[in-house]
C-alpha cells in the first residue's frame, strides 16, 4: 500500500501563519499612523469613561436637585482637565474621576464648563439639550457627546 503525500498545510500552521500576519500588521499599523493620530482617540475613550463615571456617581448620590452643586457630582470641562470639580481641583492620582491634557492635548465644551446630572442622569441647566466636549490634539480633534437624556457617546474624529 502506498503512503500518501501530505498537500498544502496543516491547520496549526495556517493558524500560526495568520497569527504571525496579524501581530506583524498590527505593529505596522501602529507605527504607520504614529502617537499623535491616537492621541486624541485614546483621550475621547478616556473621557468617555469620565463623564460616565461622574454620571454614575451623582445617580447614586440620591442628592435633591439643590445638592447636585456638590463638587464631585458636577462634571468640570476645563483646558486642561475633564472631570468631576473636585478631581479636577485636586488633581490626586487617588481619584479616577478625571483625566488631564497631555502633549498639547485641550479640552472645551459647548455649554460653557460645568455640566450637572440629575438622578436620572440626564443632563441639567446649560447642558440640558446636550453637550459636546472637544478634545483637540496637535493634528486631530475628536468629540464625546451627551444626548439630553444622558447617554454618552464618541463623535467624530476628524
Amino acid at each position: 500500500m502506498k503512503a500518501k503525500s501530505a498537500q498544502g498545510f496543516t491547520l496549526v500552521e495556517l493558524i500560526v501563519v495568520i497569527l504571525l500576519l496579524a501581530i506583524v500588521s498590527m505593529y505596522a499599523t501602529s507605527r504607520m499612523f504614529g502617537r499623535d493620530s491616537v492621541a486624541a482617540m485614546v483621550i475621547q475613550e478616556q473621557v468617555i469613561s469620565v463623564v460616565r463615571q461622574v454620571q454614575v456617581n451623582r445617580m447614586q448620590s440620591n442628592l435633591p436637585i439643590s445638592g447636585a452643586s456638590n463638587t464631585n457630582f458636577t462634571l468640570s470641562v476645563l483646558p486642561s482637565c475633564v472631570g468631576s470639580q473636585r478631581a479636577c481641583s485636586l488633581r490626586s492620582d487617588a481619584r479616577s474621576d478625571w483625566v488631564s491634557s497631555q502633549d498639547g492635548v485641550a479640552f472645551s465644551v459647548n455649554t460653557g464648563s460645568a455640566i450637572n446630572f440629575d438622578l436620572l442622569g440626564n443632563p441639567i441647566g446649560s447642558a440640558a439639550s446636550g453637550a459636546v466636549i472637544t478634545i483637540a490634539a496637535q493634528a486631530q480633534s475628536c468629540q464625546v457627546e451627551i444626548n439630553s437624556q444622558g447617554y454618552v457617546f464618541s463623535g467624530g474624529c476628524s
